[in-house]
């Protein structure tokens, strides 16, 4: 069984009308999501690519029977797109929308505490499980169903990187974006514990980029639990510190989040690591 989405997904859609909404909803139902209905407040009870909408997702949980939400909604109201969805008892939200700002997200974090509701993002391309479904932006990356490798990115762009594994005939159990913002809902260690104990799931690639300490707490909770393959790639390598590449989290400040440390933390806990994307098929591979 996937991880996080699969056949048993019921998605609703937030933002579902918009412009981004309504083209990745396609892509999701042309791939075979079971995606049930959106919701944008102020037209409930129209229809839209012949699918219900609604006023709030409660009204689109009690009448799907939703168990998952992907969020397309504007910077200024996708915090509270997050909170009522996690008010409404989703177990996923996956939020999609980039440049929330951080003191929103402070807030959408302590909302989370104690609540079943796991969130993916924001500012994440979403999840995809070959062949059963997928919520967000994430590219198709296998059509093999029989899987061994789970791939996931702390940026967007690495996950259209899969193709070297497909090309080697390595399927992809769930690829999934965690992030790139300073407060994520699910982090390195959040997912590498669900994928630890997947048992589709033969071997974890990590694709971190500078910025943080995610990665180094990533490589410790893999040397300590993790006995499947880790194959890892960090990105901006290239990156003079100080300066943003591309997504909030990702800057070298006060000397912490280097490559280099991030490169030596997972080698010592026994992550093969990538000096370029183009190696990981091959690496994974090698350690299959």
């Amino acid at each position: 069984m996937s991880v996080l989405v699969n056949r048993n997904t019921r998605l609703i859609v937030q933002g579902f009308t918009g412009k981004e909404g309504t083209f990745h909803t396609q892509q999701a139902i042309a791939y075979g999501t079971n995606v049930v209905g959106g919701v944008v407040p102020g037209k409930g009870g129209t229809m839209h690519l012949d699918l219900p909408v609604f006023d709030t997702v409660e009204q689109a949980v009690k009448a799907t029977g939703a168990n998952a939400t992907v969020i397309f909604v504007p910077p200024p109201f996708a915090a509270d797109a997050i909170m009522e969805a996690a008010d409404a008892r989703l177990p996923l939200v996956v939020c999609i929308t980039e440049g929330i700002p951080t003191l929103d997200m402070v807030k959408v974090w302590q909302f989370l505490q104690g609540r079943q509701t796991r969130l993916i993002g924001p500012n994440c391309p979403g999840i995809i499980s070959p062949a059963d479904a997928r919520s967000g932006s994430c590219r198709d990356t296998s059509t093999k169903r029989e899987t061994s490798a789970w791939c996931r990115a702390r940026a967007p762009s690495p996950t259209r990187r899969w193709a070297s594994l497909t090309r080697l005939g390595i399927g992809q159990s769930t690829c999934i974006g965690i992030g790139g913002d300073p407060i994520i809902g699910t982090n390195f260690v959040d997912a590498l514990t669900l994928f630890n104990q997947d048992p589709e799931t033969e071997a974890i690639v990590m694709i971190g980029e500078i910025g943080g300490n995610a990665e180094e707490a990533a490589a410790a909770y893999v040397k300590a639990n993790v006995r499947k393959p880790v194959i890892g790639f960090v990105a901006g390598q290239t990156a003079p510190p100080g300066r943003r590449m591309g997504h909030a989290g990702a800057i070298i400040a006060g000397g912490s989040g280097k490559a280099s440390d991030k490169i030596q933390a997972m080698q010592e806990a026994g992550i093969t690591v990538c000096s370029s994307p183009a190696e990981i098929g091959e690496k994974v591979q090698s350690r299959l």
